[in-house]
């Protein structure tokens, strides 16, 4: 089964902290960042697409992804 997520959050330590940890459990990068300013919270915001294949389960929507 292939996995996708689309990791979002603050431009700061936290955002680089959830890629990183992704990264250890096996994800990998798909795709370039994003990087966006929130004119709502007047702040930038970064995301990053993240993919990761598991062998020997079936895909279900209500897998929690982040527990890959």
């Amino acid at each position: 089964m292939k996995l996708y997520r689309f990791l979002t959050g603050p431009d700061d330590a936290t955002f680089c902290h959830k890629v990183t940890a992704a990264l250890n459990k096996g994800w990998h990068l798909f795709g370039s960042p994003t990087y966006s300013f929130d004119a709502e919270t007047k702040t930038m915001r970064c995301g990053q697409a993240v993919a990761k294949d598991v062998d020997g389960v079936e895909y279900d929507p209500g897998i929690k992804l982040g527990d890959f």
